[in-house]
């Protein structure tokens, strides 16, 4: 079974946190030890980000740490080969990150395989039209076990988020606004309405909410009407204050969440 299935299989009742972060950024080398002490303190899923010249779906946190690890010399296949390295060691779903056209540039063929052979379990391209995601991408995704998910948005109309879930496996990722990602201190009335409305569609795949949660308050809500929480921006700015020491920074993010 895939790890992402899995997790969701065995969770019972209890309520899910993952975190993204940036791949190659505090330090170029740092993605392993970040991956495996997140593991450790319990983390039940880890995005890692593919660091890209033009991500336009993320806010000047997540831009700013890909511009950094690009600048450290960070790229896919540095990426795969220090996945590989960690893969006995990591049980927990690897979920990449990134945006179509490094996947492109690599060939998506070889960027499925590369995946299956760096332990990694799914991958959220937020540019990927889903036309393109079934006709091309999904088959080879299928072939290697890899799940791809789809994001949906406070304007995905219902009939369209009924057909990404026909079409899709592992769980819907529920943006939780249709702006740039970002720390928020709370969520809206209208955000929580359009909470209600995704939970009352009674979807086949579980659904984890992100964008914006970064307090006890928005971690609440997120939990309160999903499968459980994203959080990006937030880790990432711990992450860099503590210069790549990812204890420091889960200490500093568990502490935020619990106020």
């Amino acid at each position: 079974m895939n790890k992402i299935n899995q997790v969701f299989a065995e969770r019972g009742d209890r309520k899910l946190l993952s975190l993204y972060f940036c791949a190659g950024c505090p330090t170029l080398e740092s993605t392993g030890d970040v991956i495996k002490t997140m593991q450790r303190r319990g983390i039940d899923f880890i995005e890692v980000g593919i660091p890209f010249s033009d991500p336009l779906a993320d806010g000047p946190v997540i831009q700013s740490a890909a511009t950094q690890a690009l600048k450290n010399g960070m790229s896919v296949q540095l990426l795969f080969d220090q996945l590989k390295a960690i893969k006995e060691e990591v049980t927990i779903p690897l979920i990449l990150m990134g945006y179509l056209n490094p996947i492109l540039h690599y060939g998506i063929e070889a960027f499925c395989q590369s995946c299956a052979d760096a332990g990694v379990s799914g991958m959220i391209i937020p540019d990927l039209p889903f036309d393109d995601y079934l006709s091309q991408v999904k088959p080879v995704a299928d072939k290697y076990d890899l799940r791809v998910i789809m994001l949906i948005t406070p304007e995905t109309s219902d009939d369209r988020i009924r057909f990404i879930d026909d079409h899709t496996d592992g769980f819907i990722y529920m943006v939780s606004s249709a702006a740039i990602t970002g720390a928020q201190k709370s969520f809206d009335d209208a955000k929580q309405a359009y909470f209600r409305r995704i939970d009352q569609m009674h979807l086949r795949n579980p659904r984890m909410i992100g964008f914006g949660i970064s307090n006890k308050q928005t971690l609440k809500a997120a939990q309160d009407n999903a499968a459980g929480a994203i959080i990006g921006s937030k880790f990432v700015t711990l992450l860099n204050e503590a210069g790549g020491n990812a204890d420091a920074a889960l200490d500093q993010l568990f502490s935020a969440l619990d106020k």
